[in-house]
């Protein structure tokens, strides 16, 4: 009887998303310009539930159920129904899914304390940073390689999507098979956090070359591109030095004003301001919403509060349950699935699938001295796999950026790299399941302790 409630549940919502299309497709005019909105709301939030109960009953994340109910909403129209375009070419559901974007890397900047980055040692940092340009140079000549008439953007914003790691995903593979405190799982949390600043940093320097490119007319040198990259580094560095000396005055003397809310409006305050400064000086905003996560330490400051006040992550969660699903489910909508009828697509996603694998595999070759003995290298590499949410964000950066008229991802490369990012995020799960097997498990502890290194 139990089981058969979550097949239920799903049922019921499907049939509320038809009820919706009904409506739709019944051409009923609103005079509140509003109800369009509130309509197209309720569409999304009923298929990203409806999507991530059925991705959890098949074992993989929401995150990827969430991305497919997009895609099949979004391309309704091949079964000739496009009730939906006004949500897909919506400006306030771009916006809404922008605000849903900045909130998703502000909370994985809470997770990532500037303590942990600092403290995860040599090894992690090693593997980071081959975990950053193995898949980037694989990336780069896998896109030259399928599309060598694009330009030098288009393929160095695709090796950076190749760098980056979903944390998320992998510390849920590891806290659901209680590993989280295993070596390897420190290692490969730790990496996987530097990993993230190094995409950003990367994407920062790619997106700021685009946009000086633009404005200039002309291609960008190799000092110009240092100095993005300076200008990059030089922003993260001065929020988290200034930001952390300033952080707690600031919560101490608001907990004094004790006003109802303040903690949560005094946090989102700071997240959007240096989201806003990120985007000013010429960086994207979510660069500055994960540099103000790891400014405000999650656990630290509601002791300036009263004792019954929630933490930071605890008041943040239900409004990041309202605005990233958003951001998943508009996401998947922008695949335009009869892309996938072509085979050059689906040869290009499934190469680039294989290049982020076998990129992020030679981050074992980073596990090296005699402290790091019985590492099982290649669960650091499996767990290092997974692009999910930060893939498509770099995905979705670069659909909207465009250099002399010409979109750096336009939609059929968009739809192989949506491909890479949902294989390579299935495939972690089940990978890491089958490493951390005790059979499994001693025989590649075993091969590490006979390696040389």
């Amino acid at each position: 009887m139990k089981s058969t409630l979550p097949m239920r549940l799903i049922k019921w919502l499907f049939l509320q998303l038809f009820i919706c299309g009904v409506a739709l497709a019944s051409g009923v005019e609103h005079s509140d310009p509003v109800a369009p909105i509130l309509l197209g709301l309720a569409i999304i939030f009923i298929g990203a539930k409806a999507g991530a109960l059925f991705a959890t009953k098949c074992g993989q994340p929401a995150v990827l159920g969430e991305l497919l109910a997009g895609a099949l909403l979004g391309n309704l129209a091949l079964f000739g129904f496009d009730g939906l375009s006004f949500i897909i070419e919506g400006d306030i559901f771009s916006i809404l899914a922008g605000i849903g974007v900045v909130l998703l890397l502000f909370e994985v900047g809470l997770e990532s304390s500037i303590k942990d980055i600092l403290g995860v040692g040599v090894t992690s940092a090693i593997v980071a940073v081959i975990g950053v340009i193995a898949p980037f140079i694989l990336g780069y000549f896998t896109s030259y390689c399928f599309f060598p008439d694009k330009s030098f953007f288009v393929h160095t914003f695709v090796g950076a999507t190749l760098c980056a790691t979903s944390v998320g995903i992998t510390a849920r593979v590891f806290k659901d098979l209680n590993k989280i405190k295993t070596k390897e799982a420190k290692i490969i949390l730790g990496a996987a956090v530097i990993d993230d600043v190094l995409g950003l940093i990367i994407l920062a320097v790619v997106s700021g070359a685009i946009v000086a490119t633009n404005s200039g007319g002309a291609s960008m040198s190799i000092g110009s591109i240092l100095f993005i990259a300076f200008k990059a580094i030089a922003f993260l560095g001065f929020s988290l030095f200034i930001g952390q000396r300033l952080a707690p005055s600031l919560y101490m003397y608001a907990a004094k004003l004790k006003a109802e809310g303040m903690l949560l409006s005094l946090t989102l305050a700071l997240c959007f301001l240096l989201a806003f400064v990120s985007n000013l000086v010429g960086l994207a905003p979510i660069v500055g919403s994960f540099a103000a996560g790891l400014i405000i330490d999650g656990t630290g400051f509601p002791k300036f509060f009263t004792s019954s006040e929630k933490s930071i992550e605890d008041l943040l969660h239900p409004i990041s349950k309202f605005f990233v699903p958003i951001f998943f489910v508009h996401m998947g909508m922008q695949v335009d699935l009869s892309t996938f009828a072509d085979p050059f697509i689906i040869a290009c996603g499934l190469t680039l699938t294989a290049v982020a694998i076998i990129g992020k595999q030679a981050c074992g070759l980073g596990v090296l001295g005699k402290e790091n003995q019985g590492i099982n290298k290649l669960m650091i590499g499996v767990g290092m796999i997974p692009r999910g949410e930060v893939g498509l964000i770099f995905a979705a950066i670069g659909a909207s950026l465009s250099i002399n008229g010409e979109v750096i991802i336009d939609t059929s490369l968009y739809s192989s790299i949506v491909l890479m990012v949902m294989l390579t995020t299935m495939v972690t799960p089940p990978g890491l399941k089958y490493c951390l097997k005790p059979k499994n498990f001693a025989k590649a502890n075993l091969h590490s302790r006979n390696s040389p290194t």
